[in-house]
């Protein structure tokens, strides 16, 4: 009688010990979870237009942000309407950070919507010197050519916007935020002066694309674009455009036309049989295409552009 008293103790010892065992792991499960949300919640909520900016925030802020994009993939921005959900998100955001020079025209009857305060809002482009569209363009598409990230050196400034605004949200991380945009900046400075010396020894300056996407990178080295559709892709061209773009094709031997993702194929490939050339792609970066980061995709548009004024 007496050992089985004692063997109903022992197992009564075992199983409370294996009860308190599991309640104790349960609840360091519970705090773990719970840290981390704690954790996600420190992040600063970040929300951008589209998705170059997206590339730049992350650039800087890394783990210490949390960055939602508005325009969804393969979306052009120009021409998006935004959801409940997206007013949502921008509303409940830390910082909104948009382009700028129109490429957004939702951006200012959204922000008169929406009531927070304290959300920080970034207009990336101050500081740029804005290249202006033609006199047709204006009416059609807005005062100036939006496409500002393709420029290295406007990048850097959009990136220092970014930065500069994550600086006075979140002050205690400061060296940490000039820190990676001195590591980005640098990046961009060293793709920008190897470049600088290449086209500086290029004597056709003249390449084609499929819509005037590129002004702000002509402008960084002295290039000119010569574009089949305008500055937002719309519209058939001309046959007096046409023409004019057979004619430079044909003098300056020009073998390449180049093709945006988010451009309609169909005038570039027939102006390319036309003059025997072949069909490019070349990134606007608007979306993120082919698994490539920003600055792989402006290497790769740089590379390109430099080989089809050496053939």
């Amino acid at each position: 009688m007496l050992k089985k008293i004692i063997i109903i103790m022992i197992s009564t010892c075992i199983i409370a010990t294996l009860v308190g065992c599991s309640q104790s792991t349960s609840g360091a499960k519970e705090q773990g979870v719970n840290s981390k949300t704690q954790n996600d919640q420190s992040k600063l909520k970040v929300v951008v237009s589209f998705n170059p900016l997206k590339e730049f925030a992350e650039a800087i802020g890394k783990d210490k942000i949390q960055v939602t994009t508005v325009v969804p993939e393969g979306v052009e921005p120009h021409d998006f309407d935004l959801t409940i959900k997206d007013m949502k998100n921008i509303g409940s955001a830390d910082l909104f950070v948009y382009s700028g020079f129109g490429m957004e025209p939702w951006v200012d009857k959204t922000l008169t919507s929406i009531d927070n305060k304290d959300l920080m809002v970034v207009n990336s482009s101050k500081g740029i010197t804005p290249l202006k569209n033609s006199a047709g363009e204006v009416q059609q598409e807005g005062q100036y050519d939006p496409h500002i990230w393709l420029s290295l050196k406007d990048a850097k400034i959009q990136t220092k916007n970014i930065k500069d605004a994550l600086v006075k949200a979140d002050k205690k991380n400061e060296k940490f935020y000039e820190k990676n945009y001195l590591d980005f900046s640098t990046q961009l400075d060293n793709l920008y002066n190897e470049y600088k010396t290449k086209f500086k020894g290029v004597q056709n300056k003249n390449f084609v694309t499929g819509h005037a996407a590129f002004g702000y990178m002509c402008r960084d080295f002295g290039l000119k674009q010569n574009s089949v559709e305008s500055v937002f892709g719309g519209g058939e061209p001309t046959p007096q455009t046409l023409k004019q773009l057979v004619d430079l094709c044909k003098k300056d031997k020009i073998k390449v036309i180049f093709m945006e993702q988010l451009a309609s194929p169909r005038v570039s490939e027939t102006l390319a049989q036309s003059v025997g050339a072949k069909v490019q792609k070349i990134y606007t970066i608007e979306s993120s295409e082919g698994n490539k980061t920003y600055l792989e995709s402006m290497k790769e548009n740089l590379s390109n552009i430099y080989s089809s004024l050496n053939q």
